[in-house]
């Protein structure tokens, strides 16, 4: 599966219509972003099963304040619209491997008991 690259447009329709969803957050300046971008991409190939996204946030600096991001490059693990996982700066494609299938298989079931037990 191709990646996404998310904008102010698309971002909400892909967190909702997708159960699992890793973005990686960037900037072109930014010099581990470019070096990280291959691994992703590598990684991405392998998991065609798995939503991942690219969000360049000097373009769309309104969703990197949302989620506090404040460092790059930064990948968020989203699993039934819940952020999981996060992970700041490069990592090699074995890290990156180890953190997806511990992001798989993260279950959000308690965390949605909760919620839907709140709005109850």
């Amino acid at each position: 599966m191709a990646i996404t690259n998310l904008t102010q447009d698309n971002f909400k329709t892909v967190i909702e219509s997708n159960p699992f969803v890793v973005i990686d957050f960037w900037a072109q300046w930014c010099e581990p972003c470019l070096m990280f971008r291959n691994t992703f991409e590598n990684v991405a190939l392998k998991h065609p099963d798995v939503m991942f996204c690219m969000l360049d946030t000097e373009t769309h600096t309104e969703i990197a304040a949302y989620f506090n991001i404040e460092q790059i490059p930064c990948v968020l693990a989203i699993k039934n619209q819940i952020v999981i996982d996060g992970i700041v700066g490069v990592m090699p494609s074995q890290s990156f491997e180890e953190s997806l299938q511990q992001w798989r298989v993260f279950d959000t079931t308690e965390i949605n008991r909760h919620f839907s037990e709140q709005d109850a």
